[in-house]
């Protein structure tokens, strides 16, 4: 049965782009950063296998829900090298977000329901100011919407 031959089963960086949806420059990018990797021609032009479709759209995917690239560099690490990943694969990495993603959301819902309250109060010492205050901090210490900071034994007013 004749092969293949390997350049089919390879794409330009052109071919990647267009096909995953990144500029050229990102591609060439996640690559500097390790998040993807291709081999140069005789010619020094890059080619990437075709799994590096799943690798670029996992890592804008992650991108989009605000993983850090180290992050996600650790998590592709963790992928085999010798075949395409599989679903359990790539599910495996996305679980291991989840809880860190579920506390976002809290925060950010928490933030939506306290912003109300908390623009333009000009106190810093409500309980309910998540935004300048959290904890309420400043309550404990001082009143009102100035924060008083000490100088070399002197107190100055600050807004």
């Amino acid at each position: 049965m004749p092969q293949i031959p390997e350049k089919i089963h390879e794409l330009t960086v052109g071919q990647l782009s267009a096909r995953s949806g990144a500029a050229v420059s990102a591609l060439h990018f996640y690559e500097s950063k390790g998040l993807i990797s291709s081999r140069r021609t005789s010619g020094n032009q890059r080619r990437y296998s075709r799994d590096t479709l799943r690798r670029v759209a996992f890592v804008r995917a992650a991108q989009r829900v605000g993983i850090p690239l180290a992050t996600i560099r650790e998590a592709l690490a963790e992928l085999p090298e010798e075949r395409t990943p599989t679903h359990e694969d790539w599910a495996r990495l996305s679980e291991a977000w989840r809880s860190e993603l579920d506390e976002r959301i809290k925060q950010l819902n928490r933030l939506r329901d306290h912003l109300t309250d908390c623009i333009g109060c000009g106190c810093l010492s409500l309980d309910t100011c998540v935004l300048s205050n959290p904890d309420d901090v400043f309550g404990e210490r001082l009143t009102g919407s100035r924060l008083l900071v000490e100088r070399g034994g002197d107190r100055q007013g600050r807004l």
